[in-house]
């Protein structure tokens, strides 16, 4: 009980807000200006604000800046890192930047956002791994953007396994399905440029359906195998019909077979010129007491069929994940209320402002991304030596010995490639 004659505790200051770049203004950039225009509306957050918005070209980031609610802008990001008033860096930019940009802020003390995958190679993904390491024992947070791990009703399917309710995982099939480049006429963009992109749906969207493999069951891989294809080998130039063709240097659709720590084996497709499948990323968990399935066509659902129920009662039952008990809906609408893909990215801002403020650990880390780029090299590896068997290591090198390999070859045929 406080003494009658004791003075109320005098009110403490709030903490000065958390200044946010921004590097890249095109489409994840405009998904993640979303998430942070509108993330302190729905969770308590530490108080933060949209400093500045970074591009190369003056005037289009200018644009952008006035359409996404940054307070000003840049075209030198290096300018940005010297600023006492940049607390936090959101790397937007293609691939080829995600290693200078990021080691630079983390070792400027800049709390670092980026989205996946983690770099273009597996050398780079290591150098930023340690510098990661190096900069959480000094306090600066850093997370890589697999934001499906925030789609609610993958983070239920993440709660359902972890409870045991699909008993002994045996197997996965993971399927990540786009169709923008079917057309063979399509152009010529960074994305199809080994220099730039690193590779194709493999680093684009197969980082995603693996980084969910290994998410949802709390593993990690062991051996790999894979193919990879380019069905498309040249296309128009960027600049136009008249610009000739030029050689496509990545992929188009790449398969692999994983098996993981546990025992479990997982296949995993993926392609961006499957006519007719826009944005599909379908996940089948199959365990021996139950089984999961997700589409992200179909966000807000979970398919899940009990095993355990007698047999005259099992089948697959529809969840409609919108409910206050799943994962963040609790802030967003009453029941039934459907939520989109956009709004995985406020989850995800929200969850990196907390690791800020709360100084927990980071979830998916760089340790996480340079796992997924250690699969994304093997299914290299293996696809250049037919299907080879790769087995993995696991251990996050010292900076030192940042560009040593990771992998060694077994010589025998892959089964399920």
């Amino acid at each position: 009980m406080t003494a009658p004659d004791s003075l109320p505790a005098k009110p403490q200051p709030d903490p000065k807000p958390l200044g946010v770049a921004m590097i890249g203004y095109a489409f994840m950039g405009k998904a993640h200006s979303n998430a942070w225009r509108n993330v302190a509306s729905y969770f308590d957050v530490p108080a933060f604000q949209q400093k500045v918005l970074v591009g190369r070209d003056a005037a289009g980031v200018a644009e952008a800046a006035a359409r996404y609610g940054w307070a000003e802008t840049a075209t030198d990001w290096r300018t940005v890192l010297d600023r006492d008033d940049i607390h936090i860096v959101d790397i937007c930019a293609p691939g080829w930047l995600h290693a200078e940009i990021a080691i630079a802020a983390l070792e400027a003390g800049k709390h670092v956002l980026l989205e996946k995958p983690l770099a273009n190679t597996l050398a780079e993904a290591e150098a930023m791994a340690a510098a990661a390491q190096a900069a959480r024992a000094r306090g600066v947070q850093s997370m890589v953007g697999f934001t499906y791990r925030r789609v609610p009703a993958l983070a239920l399917a993440k709660e359902l396994i972890a409870e045991g309710r699909l008993g002994t995982v045996r197997h996965v099939r993971a399927a990540y399905l786009q169709d923008w480049l079917a057309d063979e006429t399509t152009p010529m963009t960074w994305r199809l440029r080994k220099e730039s992109a690193g590779s194709g749906a493999l680093g684009d969207i197969a980082s995603h359906a693996i980084d969910q493999v290994l998410f949802l069951l709390g593993n990690t891989a062991t051996e790999v195998s894979g193919r990879t294809h380019t069905f498309t080998t040249r296309r128009p130039g960027a600049g136009g019909p008249g610009a000739g063709l030029e050689d496509v240097t990545v992929d188009d659709a790449a398969w692999a077979t994983l098996s993981l720590a546990s025992g479990a084996i997982a296949s995993v497709e993926v392609s961006r010129v499957a006519t007719g499948q826009k944005n599909s990323l379908q996940l089948e968990i199959y365990g021996d007491k139950g089984s999961l399935m997700f589409d992200l066509e179909n966000l807000n659902e979970l398919r899940f069929l009990d095993a355990t129920a007698p047999a005259r009662e099992q089948g697959f039952r529809r969840i409609l994940v919108t409910e206050p008990e799943h994962p963040y809906l609790d802030a967003w609408w009453p029941q039934g209320h459907i939520i989109g893909w956009e709004h995985s990215f406020t989850h995800q801002a929200r969850d990196f402002l907390l690791t800020i403020g709360n100084g927990t650990p980071p979830s998916p880390s760089f340790e996480d991304g340079l796992a997924v780029q250690r699969i994304l090299a093997a299914v290299e590896e293996s696809a250049a030596t037919k299907s080879t068997i790769i087995e993995l290591a696991h251990t996050v090198q010292p900076a030192a010995n940042a560009f040593a390999s990771n992998a060694s070859v077994h010589n025998a045929p892959a089964e399920g490639a």
